[in-house]
């Protein structure tokens, strides 16, 4: 038997996923966040999985990794010390950056610029200059720049080196000739070179983007050894570690140390990829996706079984040039921290979290503040009087208490509190919703909503009221559905090139070559890791815009698409978005600026799980009776064991279901539907 595990670590719990290959088995298991340190949750989880399973972990041959170490270096300010190297002249590029203050039009007035990523005190300029067209118009000073480096080097400290080279993203060579000068100098300090991060035009993009890069490279790198080294020692030596890029593929180790930038967004692309593994299965193409956690919640929108990715990621204050999943994230989770303001009076929920340590009060690990999760305990959507399926015991006093402070505050009884803390909650979400459907020009009403992560499916029926999205799509083990789509994914890099030509100018011949130049440096990296070129799967992508215009739209297409159609396939599939966007086209114009190759690994096939056969009616389905408070009063209701639930059975709500991971609930007036995947599918009444 050979197994994949999935593993997603969020800010309280890390969440695994165990698949056998052979038979599409599965095991799930979850444990408390370790912020410290994240591996320590990735093995504690590990132990745990293979305990209960009763799985040998040397049977376990790949482990697929969803981490938040690169993201949490930015936004906590634990990065590297880089030291960078540009154009002599452009040694500002960081600080000027795109003179931008961000707020009003007085702004600038209260905005304080964050310290650079590569302080200026250790920023240092070559005597070199490369011309717009690639040749060189002023040869490198190699003797100069290597006196400039080791009295950078003399002043100590350095961890990363960054080159980056004015239009070095169309003829690299003199960066590469600095990287060799400069690992002649640095020794083993990591150097990233601009050429080879992200060859692309516009100067300071480009500049931070590979700084960055540098900045979570050493620990990342770090991260990445120790656990591929602690995974050896539990697994033996035959397991493979890769982890999740971004843009929702797959990164080996190697690639994941060299190109750290491509991880910023590693998290919430799991969940968007699981959740298309199940919708595409159950028919659903189309979908919005909200996943709710501990801290915070990521939403997206999938189009055809493909979810949009942009080729910015914001983290914080820092903008880099990399792809990835288009998710835009609220401070809306479990562990929100409900307060009101002394001087408004006004309810207010999050963004700060109560996290996994000291966690919601309910849970009675040292929490005392009211949280989204203690709304829910007073509600009975998170029943105390009995045990569910996961592990975690609730304390339905502690959370009345922290609830009863904000119903104090306002001056009114504890369950309008408590209903008024998850209203706001879900509120929030809504708002997020609206901003990749409604203001991207998509009706809600066209989609179907999924729900998941930990607290995803106790609010998904009322956010499906809020978009009125059908139907609301609960998928098999929606708290560790991230760690299902880690594991599902394939193994994937680019090659990009700036193009800068006018489609009405470009040729299908001459663009096929381009691309498939580009498809061959693409490949290479998935070579360099032992998978062969004939497995590739190889698609392209091609950024264009209408000249004069200061943004661009990507473009997917195949090769058998661009035989079939040519350039035409290009112009047409960007009016009909531009339209989608702005509701206007040209028809004309049309820029193409960037082209660029995806290639990915053919995954190993897994067998399709097989949903419980039918054997059990919806009476030995039914845990125990309770009630919950919804829309002002009180409910009878039933818990379900969603494990013993099977496809034709219908939940009347109102009702909960509860599982290992998360706990549904199912309004009155609506009722859950099983479908052949296992999804369960929340609709009104008719």
């Amino acid at each position: 038997m050979s197994y994949r595990l999935g593993v997603d670590v969020g800010g309280t719990f890390t969440d695994l996923l165990l698949i056998n290959e052979d038979t599409g088995a599965t095991h799930t298991a979850k444990v408390p966040s370790t912020p410290e340190d994240s591996s320590i949750g990735v093995l504690n989880g590990i132990a745990r999985i293979c305990e209960e399973s009763g799985i040998d972990p040397t049977a376990i041959h790949r482990v697929m990794h969803g981490t938040t170490v690169a993201t949490n270096a930015v936004l906590t300010g634990r990065g590297a010390t880089v030291g960078l190297v540009t154009t002599a002249g452009y040694e500002d590029t960081l600080q000027v950056a795109r003179s931008y203050c961000p707020g009003g039009l007085g702004g600038w007035v209260s905005y304080i610029k964050t310290p650079l990523l590569a302080p200026l005190e250790l920023t240092i300029g070559a005597h070199e200059r490369i011309g717009a067209d690639g040749s060189i118009v002023t040869g490198l000073d190699e003797e100069r720049l290597r006196e400039d480096l080791k009295a950078l080097h003399a002043r100590g400290g350095i961890q990363a080196l960054t080159i980056c080279f004015i239009n070095a993203y169309i003829n690299g060579e003199h960066e590469r000739r600095a990287r060799d000068i400069a690992s002649e100098i640095f020794g083993s300090t990591p150097v990233s070179i601009s050429s080879e991060v992200v060859p692309e035009m516009q100067e300071y993009e480009r500049t931070e983007t590979t700084v960055v890069n540098s900045y979570v490279r050493p620990e990342v790198a770090t991260y990445v050894r120790n656990l591929q080294a602690a995974l050896e020692e539990r697994m033996g030596g035959n397991t493979q570690l890769a982890i999740l890029r971004s843009d929702g593929g797959l990164a080996s180790a190697r690639a994941a140390e060299e190109s750290p930038v491509n991880l910023l967004m590693s998290g919430p692309a799991g969940g968007v990829a699981g959740a298309i593994y199940f919708c595409s299965r159950a028919g659903f193409d189309n979908i919005l996706t909200f996943d709710m956690g501990g801290t915070s919640t990521d939403v997206a929108l999938i189009q055809n079984s493909k979810a949009r990715v942009r080729r910015e990621t914001y983290v914080g204050d820092v903008r880099v040039r990399a792809p990835s999943v288009d998710v835009r994230t609220v401070g809306a989770g479990g562990g929100s921290i409900a307060f009101v303001p002394e001087l408004t009076k006004a309810l207010r929920v999050g963004p700060e979290s109560a996290g996994a340590v000291p966690g919601p009060a309910c849970y009675m690990k040292g929490g005392t503040e009211p949280t989204v999760c203690d709304a829910n305990v007073v509600l009975g959507y998170l029943p105390s009087d009995v045990q569910l399926g996961g592990k975690m015991q609730i304390n339905r006093e502690a959370s009345e208490a922290a609830v009863q402070k904000v119903a104090d505050a306002m001056g009114i009884p504890l369950m309008e509190a408590a209903e008024g803390i998850v209203r706001i909650v879900n509120e929030s979400m809504f708002g997020a919703l609206r901003l990749v459907s409604v203001e991207q020009g998509y009706d809600p009403r066209d989609f179907a909503l999924v729900g998941f992560g930990g607290a995803g499916p106790l609010h998904a029926n009322a956010l499906g009221m809020l978009t009125n999205a059908w139907p609301v799509i609960i998928p098999p083990g929606p708290g560790v559905l991230c760690a299902y789509g880690d594991a599902t994914t394939q193994v994937q890099d680019e090659a990009a090139r700036t193009y800068l030509m006018m489609a009405g100018d470009l040729t299908n011949e001459k663009l096929l070559a381009d691309l498939k130049e580009l498809q061959a440096r693409a490949g290479e990296s998935l070579v360099a890791d032992g998978i062969a070129a004939e497995t590739h799967e190889v698609t392209f992508q091609a950024d264009l815009r209408y000249m004069g215009q200061a943004f661009q739209i990507t473009i997917d297409f195949t090769e058998a698409e661009l035989r079939e159609k040519g350039v035409a396939l290009l112009t047409d599939a960007f009016d009909a978005e531009h339209e989608q966007l702005f509701t206007f086209k040209l028809g004309d114009g049309h820029e193409v600026l960037m082209i660029r190759a995806v290639a990915k690994a053919r995954s190993a096939a897994i067998a399709e799980l097989q949903t419980r056969a039918a054997g059990t009616t919806l009476e030995q389905c039914r845990i125990h009776e309770t009630r919950f408070f919804h829309d002002g009063g009180w409910h009878d209701c039933s818990i379900y064991d969603r494990g013993k639930l099977h496809e034709g059975l219908v939940v009347p709500g109102p009702a909960i279901v509860s599982e290992m991971d998360s706990t549904t609930v199912i309004l009155p007036g609506y009722d859950a539907r099983v479908d052949a995947v296992g999804n369960l599918l929340i609709n009104p009444l008719a």
